[in-house]
């Protein structure tokens, strides 16, 4: 059974940069798409990011645009960093793997395995 762990979670001031990292174990994130998702109390899973299976494409809530990057440099690991960090950015962040054959990337119920999650907190 694939575990994900995630880290680099932090309280941070806004214009901040920080950088998530995920990484598998007991499985492989190789051939699955990867996404990055955030939560804030009373709030649906939102979706952050998402990176294909080949790494060649990556996708981005217009919210995060220009200020977010997703990147999987290993078969086992996805990585987001974060620059330019608003207030509206705090929440909890989740890494998912999604099967490619599974709904869109931006629907966390494609999504079949996420990890425990980190906190982010941007103060003005």
């Amino acid at each position: 059974q694939v575990q994900l762990v995630e880290s680099g979670g932090g309280s941070v001031q806004a214009g901040d940069s920080l950088r998530l990292s995920c990484s598998a174990s007991g499985g492989t994130l190789n051939n699955y798409v990867k996404g990055w998702f955030r939560q804030t109390p009373g709030k649906e899973r939102e979706f952050v990011a998402a990176i294909s299976r080949s790494g060649y494409d990556q996708y981005y809530a217009d919210s995060v645009k220009g200020r977010f990057t997703i990147s999987s440099d290993s078969a086992n690991a996805v990585d987001l960093q974060m620059d330019s960090l608003r207030p509206e950015d705090t929440g909890v962040y989740y890494c998912a793997r999604k099967p490619y054959y599974r709904g869109t990337y931006a629907d966390p119920g494609a999504y079949d395995h996420w990890g425990q999650g980190t906190q982010v907190t941007v103060s003005t």
